[in-house]
């Protein structure tokens, strides 16, 4: 598989190249540059999801149009989905920094850069920033397992959760990565980045205090998700405990009826007031939890999770602090 992800690639940039540099200006990515030719005199820095684009663009701050900064995953496919297009493999190609998250969502990644064409490119891998502190991925007690292709023959992979980007704590050291790699390529720059790295981790700090305070006096310190979990890195920067109904990068839609069952239990058990989906679900599992409780009377709360921003959201102002702040004002109002 990975051979014909590689050939496609391979041909990808040959018909790209044969058809000219006009064609890979066309694109459909949320960009900080309109212009349809390109100014080679800019930093070109391609990221694969929202909270990456966003905390480059902090960095950046006034030095933003000194940019092109590209955002792939912007029309609301999530990362598990994802697949990228022509464009996005030129955009990669060719550009000063490549951004992505390094997990087995991101499997494409490897055959891509083996193609670009700048060999001096930076390459942010977040998953290798963060190393040990990386977390295998989680299967909760009464978790409904996915459905396994056969598996070729030898030693299972490990998998791990990929969803690093939702610990504030995980933010800071990976801004403050992008913003050392950022003074490297543009040392001109340099003050302006470590300025900006530091206010904006400053705020990352205060956020990570005030979700540390209301969990301290929370009158509930178990979430009952259902939906997928994508929330691990965030729960265990707390000690919160959780149960949910698929693990965080499951493909899978419906519950079981064991799975349902279990977590209506521990909805009676904890005495839960409040049953958490993902953004974009149709609550459909959680509203079948809910009809299976003693009271039948639980709020239904939405967590986001970052992972389906998209373009007009980022036009409308929507930031990764402002999301990490929402979600802060839904736990506090379900736990608090």
């Amino acid at each position: 598989m990975k051979k014909i992800l590689a050939l496609m690639i391979a041909a990808i940039l040959t018909v790209c190249c044969f058809a000219g540099c006009s064609s890979a200006n066309e694109n459909k990515t949320v960009s900080q540059t309109d212009s349809k030719t390109e100014d080679t005199s800019k930093l070109r820095i391609v990221t694969t999801i929202f909270p990456e684009y966003d905390w480059v663009r902090e960095i950046l701050g006034d030095k933003i149009d000194h940019a092109e900064l590209t955002l792939l995953l912007d029309n609301g496919v999530d990362l598990h989905n994802y697949q990228p297009t022509a464009d996005d493999i030129m955009k990669i190609s060719s550009c000063d920094m490549f951004i992505y998250v390094g997990g087995e969502s991101d499997e494409w990644v490897d055959d891509a850069l083996q193609e670009a064409t700048n060999k001096d490119m930076v390459v942010i891998d977040l998953l290798d920033v963060l190393g040990d502190s990386v977390k295998e991925e989680e299967v909760k007690e009464g978790m409904q397992g996915e459905d396994e292709e056969d598996e070729e023959e030898g030693e299972e992979e490990i998998e791990y959760d990929e969803h690093v980007w939702l610990s504030l704590k995980n933010a800071k050291t990976l801004c403050s990565k992008i913003s050392h790699e950022l003074c490297n390529i543009d040392s001109e720059n340099s003050d302006t980045y470590k300025d900006n790295v530091k206010a904006y981790n400053e705020k990352l700090d205060q956020l990570d205090s005030e979700y540390q305070s209301m969990i301290d006096s929370a009158k509930t310190k178990t979430l009952i998700f259902g939906d997928r979990f994508p929330f691990r890195y965030l729960v265990d920067d707390y000690r919160l405990d959780y149960f949910a109904a698929f693990v965080g990068c499951s493909a899978e839609t419906e519950a079981s009826f064991e799975t349902i069952i279990f977590l209506a239990n521990k909805v009676d058990e904890l005495d839960a007031g409040t049953i958490f989906t993902i953004e974009n679900s149709d609550k459909k599992i959680a509203e079948t939890i809910k009809s299976n409780t003693q009271s039948k009377n639980q709020n239904i709360a939405e967590l986001n999770s970052l992972q389906s921003v998209t373009s007009e959201q980022v036009n409308n102002g929507t930031t990764y602090m402002s999301i990490m702040q929402n979600n802060y004002n839904v736990l506090k109002e379900a736990i608090g």
